[in-house]
């Protein structure tokens, strides 16, 4: 007689959502790659027709299920939203742009300062000093991000990032630190729901955008691509549509994330996405990897890995150097990470660096 087989519900809730979050992530970068390498003179109008399809499918959800509620329209709740959604559509214009100039793999890499950021501005805004495994941990994730963005022989010259294209990937990450420490002072404007929260500021983003997309001539671009013939605008078309729903669904995502998941098991997640979305890039895009882009990710990831995990469980500042060192001398694939005893990371009550687990949590969402 076979045994019963005993299934956690709430592990299966966990696994389901860690793996939804994972895969709409990794369809939005991917897809929005494949757009904006298309049809690169488009990145306005391309972001504008998202923010439009997510707005739309929040009224759809809104139709169907009674939890989805829409605000209404209140010119004071506007005037009071303002900064977080000016913060927010800049970010995603800087994000865009970036995408646009960089390999799928080597996004991660020129964002690498998001961390790092993170923990400045929400130390400015809080008036508090971090401690000192934060700041050995925000150190650790800036040297990765200059590891990655460092001259390399191994590199072409065409594949390399322009430094344009770098800051834009710098200011990215410094508006989403930036829309993190705003998000908590801006949901009181909104009844305190995330819901009303999402359509403030994907219909404010849009508003905001549409004189930029004109004023850039991307609809005479489009105009132009249409009577030419020779542009192909299936790809342009259905990427709008799949990362307008993906984009919806990645913001679903985020919010059962924080509800039914911890940051360490959110941190690990983005962690595992890291590594996926490398590994695809360089057999869908046939980007190029070498050991600076490779070491630099580890690198990003231990930080992270730092600012998340206990201190007994974290992988310390020497190994990466010393990794890094090996990876240089020896221009091998470096071995898998050893996997963390996550029975032996449990985390005490009442750590005294909750308060920057919030913020990082923040930001994490805020990747899509």
């Amino acid at each position: 007689m076979p045994l019963p087989i005993s299934i956690n519900v709430a592990t299966l809730q966990v696994a389901g959502v860690v793996s939804f979050y994972m895969s709409a992530a990794l369809v939005m970068v991917f897809v929005n790659k494949a757009v904006l390498s298309s049809s690169p003179d488009l990145p306005l109008l391309f972001l504008l027709i998202q923010l439009l399809i997510a707005v739309v499918l929040l009224h759809i959800s809104a139709a169907i299920f009674r939890r989805v509620e829409i605000p209404k329209f209140n010119w004071q709740t506007a005037r009071d939203l303002t900064p977080v959604v000016l913060v927010n559509v800049i970010g995603l214009v800087f994000n865009t742009l970036c995408l646009r100039g960089v390999e799928a793999s080597y996004f991660q890499i020129a964002r690498g300062l998001q961390l790092p950021l993170t923990i400045l501005v929400s130390s400015i805004h809080t008036s508090c000093i971090p401690s000192a495994k934060i700041i050995v941990a925000a150190t650790l994730v800036s040297f990765g991000f200059f590891v990655g963005v460092a001259p390399s022989a191994a590199l072409p010259l065409l594949a390399s990032p322009t430094s344009i294209t770098l800051f834009y990937g710098i200011l990215s990450s410094l508006f989403i630190a930036l829309h993190a420490v705003l998000i908590k002072s801006s949901l009181p404007h909104c009844d305190n729901s995330t819901i009303q929260l999402a359509w403030w500021t994907n219909f404010g983003s849009a508003v905001f955008l549409v004189p930029f997309v004109v004023f850039n001539g991307e609809l005479q671009i489009l105009r132009t691509n249409l009577v030419e013939g020779d542009w192909n605008g299936k790809v342009f078309g259905w990427g709008c549509l799949v990362t307008g729903i993906f984009g919806f669904l990645l913001c679903v995502a985020g919010l059962l994330s924080i509800k039914v998941t911890s940051p360490i098991t959110h941190m690990f997640s983005s962690a595992a996405r890291s590594v996926l979305q490398t590994l695809l890039g360089f057999y869908i895009f046939h980007d190029i990897l070498t050991v600076n882009r490779v070491s630099s990710i580890l690198i990003i990831l231990g930080g992270t890995m730092q600012v998340n995990l206990p201190v007994h469980t974290t992988v310390t500042l020497s190994l990466f150097y010393r990794f890094y060192t090996w990876a240089k001398s020896s221009e091998f694939k470096p071995s898998p990470p050893q996997p963390v005893d996550l029975e032996s990371a449990r985390r005490p009550s009442g750590t005294q660096d909750s308060k920057i687990h919030t913020v990082v949590w923040s930001v994490d969402d805020e990747e899509k």
